[in-house]
């Protein structure tokens, strides 16, 4: 409360720092969460964006026999080499079959095994495999993979698969030739079905050196990841020697390095901007763009043209009593139709925008391919095309 009409400058100035203080205490906590918000730059890590050479997995692959179907196994006369390996299951085993003896299984698969060792694998640790039927078995759901070896590309043995196949589909099939099915039934999955029996060396590095090979190819991000890694640890640990590989000056200690490593695949990595790239998967007609793909201003016209085939039956039956035959005739009748096509301006530099103008002509995946074909060659699309 004022008890005069006067207040001194210097009153008034402590009156409106102390209003002010509270005010203060908010507001610069807030400024600085927007500053450093403004400043934050999507990162990535530097393991998310390459991998060490020389540490890789290996694929394995055996042959194998599921027993134990419910009379959905192979045609025995029709694959010969299922009755083979029964026969010489059991003569291992100590069963001997008469000579001329034609078994006629319904309850046996010959199938192949595949897995992948991954870098460092001991023995005893389990894989999961992949069993697949290569005879003509209709469904494996409900079978026992015996003991099969999977083999490296050196012909070594590297690990035992077995146990009980599970497939993730179903199947019936009724009288008539009506039939049921879902998903793939002549392949199926063994979990920790296969023990590692063997393992394979895998060095970290060579010597002092450590290389780190990039996932794709470019030479901003290599010069980037060179870049965050000599920030993190220390000036001249990484070097970049082309478009994917950058070698470290690792420590020569196994812990040592294994530490070095776990701290450099942290590191944060301000990725690049890729290459413009346009991927058409032309089984599917899929047409899959990156955000740097950008059309400059041209023209396109775009129409479809049909062509139409009918046949209609023509009987031409004789008069009565001119002892003549019935024929049958096809009448064809062929139209060829164009659609109409409007010329369509198109171009844009983000992404959206491609889409937004590729959305206007009204064209389907497939026709995309033929367009963006003619726009690259017209020199109107930055972007490379890639059929997949």
């Amino acid at each position: 409360m004022l008890i005069s009409g006067k207040v001194s400058s210097g009153s008034a100035r402590r009156v409106l720092a102390a209003w002010a203080l509270p005010w203060r205490r908010l507001l610069w906590p807030a400024l600085a969460a927007l500053v450093l918000a403004a400043g934050v730059v999507r990162a990535e890590r530097v393991k998310d964006l390459v991998s060490v050479q020389g540490v890789r997995p290996n694929q394995l692959i055996g042959y194998g026999v599921v027993v134990g179907l419910d009379g959905s196994g192979d045609q025995t006369t029709q694959t010969p080499f299922t009755v083979q390996s029964v026969v010489s299951m059991l003569a291992q085993m100590g069963v001997s079959l008469p000579p001329g003896t034609s078994l006629q299984l319904k309850n046996v698969a010959a199938v192949m095994v595949t897995s992948t060792l991954p870098a460092f694998a001991r023995p005893g640790q389990t894989l999961d495999v992949t069993v697949s039927s290569i005879g003509n078995a209709k469904s494996l759901r409900g079978g026992t993979l015996l003991l099969a070896p999977l083999k490296g590309l050196d012909g070594q043995i590297y690990a035992m698969a077995q146990g009980n196949v599970l497939v993730g589909g179903a199947g019936a099939q009724g009288g008539g030739g009506s039939s049921a099915q879902i998903n793939h039934l002549s392949a199926g999955r063994v979990p920790a079905g296969a023990t590692v029996e063997r393992s394979v060396p895998t060095p970290l590095g060579q010597g002092d050196y450590i290389d780190l090979e990039a996932h794709t190819s470019d030479f901003a991000l290599v010069h980037n990841i060179a870049n965050a890694i000599n920030a993190g640890t220390s000036p001249g640990t990484a070097l970049a020697r082309d478009g994917r590989v950058i070698r470290l000056k690792a420590p020569s200690g196994d812990d040592e390095r294994v530490g070095f490593l776990a701290k450099v695949g942290e590191l944060a990595v301000v990725p690049v901007k890729s290459a413009a790239k346009v991927l058409f998967n032309a089984r599917t007609g899929s047409v899959v763009m990156n955000q740097s793909v950008n059309i400059e201003a041209c023209a396109v016209a775009h129409g479809n043209l049909s062509v139409i085939i009918s046949n209609q039956p023509v009987i031409s039956q004789p008069n009565p009593l001119a002892g003549g035959q019935t024929v049958q005739t096809q009448s064809s009748q062929v139209e060829i139709r164009a659609d109409k096509g409007e010329i369509v301006m198109l171009g844009g530099a983000s992404l959206g925008e491609v889409v937004k103008a590729l959305n206007a002509i009204g064209a389907t995946p497939q026709d995309l391919l033929a367009i963006l074909q003619a726009i690259k060659a017209a020199g109107a699309l930055r972007a490379e095309l890639e059929v997949i």
